[in-house]
């Protein structure tokens, strides 16, 4: 599996964990929208796109099934959060 290309956006809002939104593409013919990057207890950590059932619990409607496949996504979106974050002109790219 190779991810070929990551989009974030950032997001700031008072009294809120959600630091931005995340698309990454996988192969070159796989795209998950819509990945959200929280500010956890423990550093940045993401979540994959979710749905909520009528038992009001969230699964999740794509996810990894490695633990290799969740840590790489992971890295390759929190890598290119910190990235943007850096960047001086990021700041139309900000909700």
């Amino acid at each position: 599996m190779e991810i070929t290309n990551v989009n974030v956006i950032r997001i700031e809002k008072e009294d809120s964990r959600l630091r931005g939104l995340a698309t990454i593409i996988i192969d070159d013919e796989i795209a998950i929208h819509n990945i959200r990057i929280f500010d956890g207890d423990k550093g940045l950590f993401i979540a994959m796109p979710s749905r909520k059932t009528e038992e009001k619990k969230y699964i999740d409607i794509v996810h990894p099934i490695t633990n290799e496949a969740r840590n790489k996504i992971n890295q390759v979106i929190i890598d290119k959060y910190n990235a943007k974050k850096k960047e001086k002109n990021d700041n139309e790219n900000i909700i």
